[in-house]
C-alpha cells in the first residue's frame, strides 16, 4: 500500500469556496417562472393519479362484488 498524503484541509476548503463562486443562480422572474411550471405539472400529475386510482377502486369494487 502506497503511502498517499492527505491534502491539508485548508485547500479543500478554499476548493469549495472556489467552486460555490462559480455558481450562476437564476434570476427573479426565471425562477418564478420554473417553479410555477413545476408546481403545476405536480398538480397536474396528482389530479391523474387520483383519476386513475378512483377508477380502479371502482372496478375493483364492481369485480368483487360480482
Amino acid at each position: 500500500m502506497g503511502d498517499t498524503k492527505k491534502p491539508p484541509k485548508t485547500s479543500w476548503i478554499k476548493g469549495i469556496k472556489a467552486e460555490f463562486k462559480k455558481i450562476v443562480w437564476p434570476d427573479q422572474k426565471s425562477l418564478t417562472r420554473q417553479t410555477i411550471a413545476v408546481v403545476s405539472v405536480s398538480v397536474a400529475l396528482a389530479l391523474i393519479i387520483k383519476i386513475l386510482d378512483m377508477i380502479m377502486t371502482i372496478g375493483i369494487d364492481v369485480l368483487v362484488t360480482l
